[in-house]
């Protein structure tokens, strides 16, 4: 018995998918009425908030944009979303989930489920046309007979089923997206851009990672190995070939079409919301400093040198200033994201793995790190599965590591938030745990894979 033969159809998967994050999304609106703890994330109330206030503009409550002071009758027409504080995201999210204000509370539940579907479509696909059929999955056509044919074909889609089932069935995954969190919306961007880069449209590809940077700045770390592909740095000879290689008509026109994108969706939403929309959607993130506990250790190093409100103004010394500069997490995170990216994004069929180790490292190297982060890298992860050449004993090893780090961290993160003990030392060790353990993971993952 094969595995097509054991497993349901991705029909099945999809139809299932679909009916958990319905029901989620039905106990979710039962669940907060009866409940003090919500199902719901905070992070949903805020983006409602948003969408709010950028459909009903007032006195205080208006577009501050340079286009809205040339026209002053527009200010009655277009709301300001960032009058919502903590609101630190694009404009077009808030216009995104209007309905939540006119049509129904949870449609952005409903649009983030849709989207996670849509991911789970996707990965499906791009298992079926590039991956599986790279690995080798089917033997040349001429060289089979038509019992054979169906045999593999129907081998081949189960395979797809099982890995694209690890992102629509995964419990992070569906219970992230029902509560209210935006992130499928990106997860989707990115997708549907190394979807276009495989099938080479690479116009396309570049106007999606420019709107996939817009709508969060970390997608743009994956041009860095879209350049490697469309020069062909896979055929260059000696460091000058790979120069040319990474600079050259194709790769201009790449970079030109995605910053291009960038910069126009970013400009109009400038023109119409002016400093709020660049600050809180950019340069607040750049200078963030996080005091409160998270998996990155850094957020440690911040506690200690935060300034204390009401305290007497002293002058910082050298080592708080070299903690709090956004350099001393900024320049090891990228350094090493563009490293892997230059080194591993060479090949068409590797995309998906540079992509996915350069997540890896920028979440691990963030100042800021959450639970939500990981979906960044899980939803590549499905890619990669086929071309691991590993025992199913490392596989549970990595599984362990990558688990058991987190729930060694999440007990003493338990006592310091609902328990009230100082704790912070300990959770910043158990932090350093959590890098060197995920660092491991990554490396088995990297020595695994098969080129």
């Amino acid at each position: 018995m094969n595995l097509g033969d054991r497993l349901p159809s991705f029909r099945t998967i999809f139809i299932l998918s679909i009916l958990l994050r319905v029901s989620l999304i039905i106990y979710s609106e039962w669940h907060d009425k009866h409940s003090v703890v919500k199902y719901t994330d905070v992070d949903y109330r805020v983006f409602s908030d948003a969408a709010y206030f950028l459909l009903h503009p007032g006195p205080s409550n208006y577009a501050q944009g340079p286009l809205i002071r040339v026209i002053p009758e527009s200010r009655a027409l277009v709301g300001d979303p960032y009058t919502r504080e903590t609101y630190r995201y694009t404009p077009l999210l808030a216009s995104l989930l209007a309905p939540n204000i006119w049509l129904y509370p949870a449609f952005g539940k409903c649009l983030f489920a849709a989207c996670d579907i849509l991911n789970g479509v996707l990965i499906y696909r791009l298992l079926l046309s590039h991956v599986l059929n790279e690995r080798g999955t089917k033997i040349k056509a001429e060289d089979k007979s038509p019992e054979q044919k169906k045999v593999s074909n129907r081998e081949l889609k189960a395979q797809a089923t099982f890995y694209s089932a690890l992102h629509l069935l995964n419990p992070l995954v569906f219970s992230i997206s029902t509560r209210g969190s935006s992130e499928s919306v990106l997860s989707s961007l990115v997708l549907l851009t190394l979807y276009a880069a495989l099938h080479s449209r690479w116009d396309a590809a570049a106007i999606l990672l420019g709107l996939s940077t817009h709508w969060k700045i970390y997608p743009v770390i994956y041009g860095v190995a879209c350049l490697g592909v469309i020069g062909g740095a896979e055929r260059a000879q000696g460091w000058k070939g790979y120069m040319r290689a990474l600079v050259n008509a194709k790769t201009l026109r790449f970079t030109m079409l995605s910053a291009g994108t960038f910069f126009v969706l970013g400009g109009a939403c400038f023109a119409i919301w002016g400093y709020p929309f660049l600050y809180e959607s950019y340069l607040y993130h750049v200078h963030r400093l996080d005091h409160r506990h998270n998996f990155s250790p850094y957020f440690y190093l911040t506690y200690l040198t935060y300034p204390i409100p009401g305290a007497a103004t002293r002058q910082t010394d050298l080592w708080s200033r070299i903690v709090r500069s956004p350099l001393a997490s900024f320049v090891p995170q990228m350094g090493l994201t563009v490293g892997t990216g230059l080194a591993f994004g060479r090949r068409m069929q590797d995309l998906p793995f540079a992509w996915f180790v350069q997540t890896v490292v920028f979440v691990i190297l963030n100042k800021v790190c959450t639970s939500q982060y990981f979906l960044w890298y899980l939803l590549l992860l499905p890619l990669l599965l086929p071309r691991l050449a590993t025992t199913q004993r490392r596989a549970g090893a990595y599984v362990i590591v990558w688990v058991g780090t987190q729930a060694f961290w999440l007990v003493h993160a338990y006592q310091l938030e609902f328990l009230g003990q100082n704790v912070f030392f300990g959770l910043w060790v158990r932090s350093l745990v959590y890098v060197i353990g995920n660092t491991w993971v990554l490396g088995g993952i990297m020595s695994d894979y098969t080129f």
